[in-house]
């Protein structure tokens, strides 16, 4: 990769240093993408990669429940609405008290080009 896609990276990281499943994504996704880019430069110049990189939408929201206990307990929840580019956003939510906003962020940006791959049109 060359020094402008390490700039990139490093910036990404920079912004969001706690979610290193979503920089691998983008790591690897930039890799592919990096020579068509280069070739066609009116796309980094459209600001192409930091569209793709960021999300349209991100939610946080409270998910209380109840144990086997009766105990009230309160997960986290997220919706990633990555880009709508294409169509409707396409994912669910997630509230499992593993699940961060790096992860989410991950799966949303490789579920957008699983749906273009597949001309799904959904964002």
């Amino acid at each position: 990769m060359t020094e402008t896609v390490n700039a990139f990276l490093t910036r990404l990281k920079q912004r969001d240093p706690h979610q290193p499943e979503f920089h691998q994504a983008v790591e690897e996704v930039l890799g592919s993408l990096w020579p068509f880019l280069e070739a066609n430069p009116k796309y980094q110049q459209a600001g192409i990669l930091e569209r793709i990189v960021e999300p349209e939408r991100a939610l946080m929201f409270r998910v209380p429940w109840v144990d086997d206990q009766g105990r009230v307990r309160v997960n986290r929840g997220f919706r990633i609405q990555m880009n709508s580019a294409i169509g409707p956003y396409k994912g669910g939510l997630r509230f499992h008290p593993s699940v961060d906003m790096g992860v989410l962020k991950f799966l949303a940006f490789e579920q957008v080009f699983k749906n273009s791959l597949t001309s799904l049109p959904m964002g």
